[in-house]
């Protein structure tokens, strides 16, 4: 595909550890390293508070303060801890590949964040973009306005680590390994929207908040492709997560940062799914200025 000339460049770092057994191996020891160092993490810091702060480990199961979204967000900065230490053990390169040109990422995220943010802009002006009722206040305005530069920080973090892994590790090692898209950009999708199965958090929505996240990982696979770096594809996430965390969150999951909450949680099917068409428009509508954005 021409579209995807880009992508060539993009994945040149992993041609020469393109076997599918470092992938394999390399994607469990990233995951068991992960796994480990939080657990190491979260695992001390209960230690050192005691046992009279076990009010804050409920808090930190659902994010419901800000100091428990703020653990929560910066500890897939260890997700690229593990990915760091495989790109390096493994396939004797650097993680900064993962990202592509920083030249190209930086001009790139910048663009694409800017007409989302214009779109955004516009879509809260034009009535009605509500829930059916109105949101509930959930922090103080000042407080939240404090907290925001704090807040994008971890969510870029957050964001970031997601994108390294999936459109970026997994995807740069089988598209140099396999020409076709239906393997570099289907499989990468298909672990995401694994990893976003929840069905103790989401009960009968959960199979369908799964298969948005394949899409959404589809989408962001093709950006990643057309821009040759990861840039385009952490600026959609990014926006994305800012309005699901820090502006309109639901209420009973990770809630802790939200100006407002939604009126209604996960598990109402009901008022989630007359919800979801909407908000998958809206994936394809920033998946398509983004492509705007970058030209290609």
């Amino acid at each position: 595909m021409s579209g995807y000339d880009a992508h060539k460049a993009f994945f040149a770092p992993a041609v020469a550890s393109a076997a599918i057994w470092k992938l394999i191996v390399g994607f469990l020891v990233a995951s068991a390293v992960y796994l480990l160092l939080n657990n190491l993490f979260f695992s001390t810091l209960f230690n050192i508070l005691g046992p009279e702060y076990a009010s804050f480990y409920e808090d930190l199961l659902t994010g419901k303060t800000p100091m428990a979204m703020f653990l929560l967000l910066g500890s897939f900065g260890l997700m690229i801890v593990g990915i760091a230490v495989v790109t390096r053990l493994i396939h004797r390169r650097p993680v900064s590949g993962l990202i592509g040109p920083v030249n190209l990422a930086v001009p790139q995220f910048i663009a694409v964040v800017r007409i989302l943010v214009i779109i955004g802009a516009v879509t809260f002006l034009l009535p009605p973009w509500n829930f059916g009722t109105p949101f509930v206040s959930n922090m103080p305005l000042g407080q939240w306005v404090v907290l925001l530069p704090f807040s994008l920080v971890f969510v870029l973090v957050q964001v970031s680590a997601e994108e390294i892994v999936f459109r970026g590790y997994v995807q740069q090692q089988l598209a140099a390994r396999f020409k076709s898209p239906l393997i570099w950009m289907v499989l990468p999708s298909s672990l995401f929207a694994l990893g976003h199965y929840l069905p103790d958090q989401a009960g009968e929505n959960a199979i369908v908040i799964a298969l948005w996240a394949g899409v959404f990982g589809m989408l962001m696979a093709d950006l990643t492709a057309r821009a040759g770096s990861l840039g385009p594809a952490i600026a959609v996430h990014f926006c994305n997560n800012v309005t699901a965390i820090l502006i309109a969150s639901m209420p009973d999951d990770l809630s802790g940062l939200a100006l407002y909450l939604v009126p209604f949680s996960m598990e109402d099917t009901e008022a989630l799914r007359a919800w979801l068409p909407v908000d998958f428009g809206i994936m394809f509508v920033s998946w398509l200025a983004a492509r705007l954005a970058i030209r290609r």
